[in-house]
C-alpha cells in the first residue's frame, strides 16, 4: 500500500529554470509543489520588485475552471461580493464563507464569459466548490497542474512585457485581462498581483513555460529583472497590507476550534460583503446578523511601531498591560523606513482606540533575547500604494 504521507513534491513547469537561478538552494512547499524561498538574497529580490521587474513562479496557485450555463449565477452565489454586473475579460478580488459567515479563503475570479470563469486561491477547495455547486448547471475542474503562471511585478514590469511581445499592454486597466499570441503560443495577461505595485500575471500552457521564462528575462535584461522568491513576496505583501490565509487568519475549513475562525468584518474585508446584493450568497444570513447586531469581536489592522526591531509574533497590550491581540505579520520596511505590522486586535482597540497600545518584542542579540516594550499606533493597513499601481497608461521605460 502506498504511504501518501511521503508523496514527493511536484516540480513546476519552470523548475528547470528556477533551479538553475537558485544560488541558495532554499525551497518552499506550496500546494504540493516546490518553489524557491530565495534565489540569491531576499533583499535584492525585494529591491527588484520595488525598483525594476521581479519574476515569480506562480504555478502552485490553486486554479479552478468553472463552466456551464449557471457559471455566473453560481460564482455570484459562492462569494460575498456582488458580481452580478461583472464584465467579460475582467478580474475581481473576492472572499467566500461558510454558512456561519466565517471566511474559507480569499482569491481572484477571472471572467471570460457568463459561462466560463477561473477561480484562483491559496488553498485546495475543489471539494467545497463541488458541494456548493449542488443544483447548479456547472462543471468544475482543477486546472492547477495544466496552467503555468508567472507573476511579473515592479515599476518596469510593463516595459519588460512590451519587449516580450504584449503590445499596447500599457492601456490595460487594473483587474483587466487580455489574450496575446506571443512567439506562436497563447498567453493570458492580467493586471493583477500580490505586491501592491504595478504588475501583471501571465497564464499559459505548461509546454510554453521554459520559452516564456527565457523570453521574459531576455526582454527585461536592461530593466533590472530578477527572479523573486517567497520571502521577498512576504515583504511586499505586508507593505501592501494584503492578507494571507492561515497566516493572518485561519481558513474556516482548517481551524481546529470555532473560536479561531474569522468573519470578513474581523479581517478588514467588510468592504467585500455586499448584503444588499439581489441574490442570496453563502453566509449572508450570519453576516447580516453580525452586522446588524454589532457582534464583530476583532479587527485586523496596520500598526506603526516604534524602533526598528520587527514585532514577529508579538503580543499586543493596552496601557494596563492587558492582552488585546497579536501580530500576524511584521517587517522593517526598507522602502518606508518604518517598523510595520499586521495585527489582530480585540475591539474596540483598532477601531475606537488607536493609540497607547504596546508590542512586546523579543529580539535576539548575541545568543540572548532582549525584551523590548514598544509603543504602537494603528494606521491604514495599506502601508504602501504608489501611484503607478493604478496608473493608465502604465509607465514605460527604455
Amino acid at each position: 500500500m502506498k504511504d501518501n504521507r511521503f508523496v514527493a513534491l511536484k516540480k513546476t513547469p519552470f523548475h528547470s529554470r528556477t533551479s538553475l537561478a537558485s544560488r541558495t538552494n532554499k525551497w518552499y512547499a506550496w500546494n504540493g509543489y516546490t518553489v524557491p524561498t530565495e534565489y540569491s538574497t531576499t533583499e535584492l529580490e525585494y529591491t527588484a520588485a520595488r525598483n525594476g521587474t521581479s519574476v515569480m513562479d506562480l504555478t502552485p496557485m490553486g486554479k479552478y475552471e468553472i463552466t456551464g450555463s449557471d457559471a455566473h449565477h453560481f460564482v455570484d452565489y459562492l462569494v460575498t461580493r456582488d458580481l452580478s454586473e461583472m464584465e467579460d475579460n475582467t478580474v475581481a478580488y473576492i472572499i467566500w464563507c461558510n454558512e456561519d459567515g466565517k471566511v474559507i479563503d480569499d482569491g481572484t475570479i477571472f471572467k471570460f464569459s457568463s459561462e466560463k470563469f477561473m477561480l484562483c486561491c491559496a488553498v485546495k477547495i475543489l471539494n467545497w466548490l463541488n458541494d456548493s455547486a449542488e443544483g447548479f448547471d456547472v462543471s468544475i475542474k482543477d486546472t492547477t497542474d495544466t496552467i503555468a503562471a508567472l507573476s511579473i511585478q515592479g515599476p518596469t514590469s510593463c516595459s519588460t512585457l512590451k519587449n516580450y511581445g504584449a503590445q499596447d499592454l500599457e492601456t490595460l486597466k487594473p483587474f483587466e485581462m487580455k489574450e496575446f499570441k506571443i512567439d506562436g503560443y497563447d498567453v493570458l495577461v492580467s493586471r493583477t498581483g500580490f505586491t501592491g505595485d504595478l504588475g501583471y500575471e501571465l497564464w499559459t500552457d505548461p509546454d510554453n513555460a521554459e520559452t516564456m521564462w527565457d523570453k521574459v528575462f531576455e526582454s527585461g535584461s536592461l530593466l533590472k529583472t530578477r527572479p523573486f522568491g517567497m520571502h521577498a513576496l512576504e515583504m511586499t505583501r505586508i507593505e501592501a497590507g494584503f492578507i494571507q490565509t492561515n497566516t493572518d487568519f485561519m481558513a474556516a475549513e482548517e481551524a481546529l476550534r470555532p473560536v479561531r475562525m474569522r468573519s470578513p468584518y474581523e479581517i478588514g474585508m467588510g468592504w467585500l460583503v455586499h448584503l444588499n446584493k439581489k441574490n442570496y450568497f453563502v453566509g449572508k444570513r450570519a453576516l447580516k446578523n453580525e452586522k446588524e447586531n454589532n457582534l464583530t469581536e476583532r479587527c485586523l489592522v496596520g500598526l506603526d511601531i516604534d524602533g526598528d526591531k520587527p514585532a514577529h509574533g508579538s503580543v499586543i497590550y493596552n496601557e494596563k498591560k492587558e492582552d488585546i491581540g497579536i501580530v500576524t505579520a511584521a517587517l522593517w520596511s526598507p522602502t518606508l523606513k518604518k517598523n510595520i505590522a499586521l495585527a489582530s486586535l480585540q475591539r474596540p482597540y483598532g477601531i475606537k482606540i488607536k493609540e497607547n497600545i504596546f508590542a512586546e518584542i523579543y529580539h535576539p542579540e548575541e545568543l540572548e533575547y532582549k525584551k523590548l516594550w514598544q509603543r504602537c499606533k494603528v494606521v491604514k493597513r495599506q502601508f504602501y500604494s504608489p501611484e503607478r499601481r493604478n496608473k493608465v497608461p502604465a509607465d514605460l521605460y527604455e
